[in-house]
């Protein structure tokens, strides 16, 4: 497997980003993450095509209000390493990252806040790992075994993503967000990937999201619906007004997970696809007083 590692230099002076980098080896591959702050653990899971820029918002309000928050980057993002070849990108490959990532920093007791891919990877893994999770706060994101048809929007993203010669990160994300990001940022997002040859996570995102029922991923995540349909701890749904991919998926969650049961679960006004981007602040405040 080859194996890229983006420059150091990149991560310079990033704006709104002063964290200190911390790395764990998984299975051979350097995995980054931030860690700030101290008490009950929250996991922030980013997804595609973002790294943990994404929570630079939330992690200062977080860690002032008592807690401990870590936000990875997954494999393939931010300043983890990078696998050069697509075919090293599989769902059950990120799966298998993702717990190594968690047991070997040995977490638990955790809060998952996760938006996009970090809910199809860090559902799943609350499923699988249930005993080292205490509650979840879903944004804009879902657990898809192929059952079901995705949205229009999710197809026009997946040819986009496949077709396009040269795949604009920080664009991207531009693009998902309601506000619009000053030059600098959509550079920072655009920092971990110097060149394409970066991008092959990035590029492959999208065609591991379970489309079929025949899907490699889909038994697995039929599995992890059977543990979360009887998920009894606090289940929170907090998706926003204004993306176009997820709209609607939040019910689904509200009336599968019987943790989500009872509660008011929020709508975060002026969000687009990435609203830690747009409204991180308001996120970070649904997840204090989720406790």
């Amino acid at each position: 497997m080859e194996i890229l590692r983006t420059p150091d230099e990149r991560f310079h002076d990033l704006p709104g980003y002063p964290f200190a980098p911390h790395y764990v080896e998984i299975g051979g591959l350097r995995m980054h993450y931030v860690d700030e702050g101290a008490g009950p653990t929250v996991l922030l899971l980013h997804g595609e095509p973002s790294w943990s820029y994404l929570y630079r918002k939330m992690i200062p309000l977080l860690t002032g209000a008592g807690f401990r928050a870590v936000a990875p980057d997954l494999i393939g993002f931010g300043r983890s390493d990078k696998p050069a070849a697509r075919e090293d990108y599989t769902y059950q490959r990120h799966m298998d990252w993702l717990t190594g990532f968690v047991l070997t920093l040995d977490l638990n007791d955790i809060t998952l806040v996760c938006q996009d891919w970090g809910g199809l990877l860090g559902l799943r893994l609350a499923a699988e790992q249930e005993g080292r999770f205490a509650r979840i706060v879903a944004a804009n994101t879902g657990l898809p075994t192929g059952d079901h048809k995705p949205a229009d929007a999710f197809f026009a993203w997946q040819q986009f993503s496949q077709s396009v010669p040269v795949m604009p990160i920080g664009g991207i994300v531009a693009r998902g967000c309601t506000t619009t990001l000053a030059p600098e940022v959509v550079a920072a997002y655009d920092a971990p990937f110097p060149e394409e040859r970066y991008k092959a996570g990035a590029r492959q995102f999208p065609l591991l999201v379970p489309t079929r029922p025949d899907d490699p991923a889909s038994a697995a995540n039929r599995a992890a619906w059977q543990i979360l349909q009887r998920w009894n701890k606090p289940f929170l749904t907090a998706f926003s007004d204004q993306d176009p991919i997820t709209r609607g998926g939040d019910r689904g969650l509200q009336k599968l997970i019987p943790g989500a049961a009872g509660r008011v679960h929020p709508t975060i006004a002026g969000g687009g696809h990435f609203l830690q981007e747009d409204c991180g602040e308001a996120l970070a405040r649904v997840v204090i007083d989720f406790h």
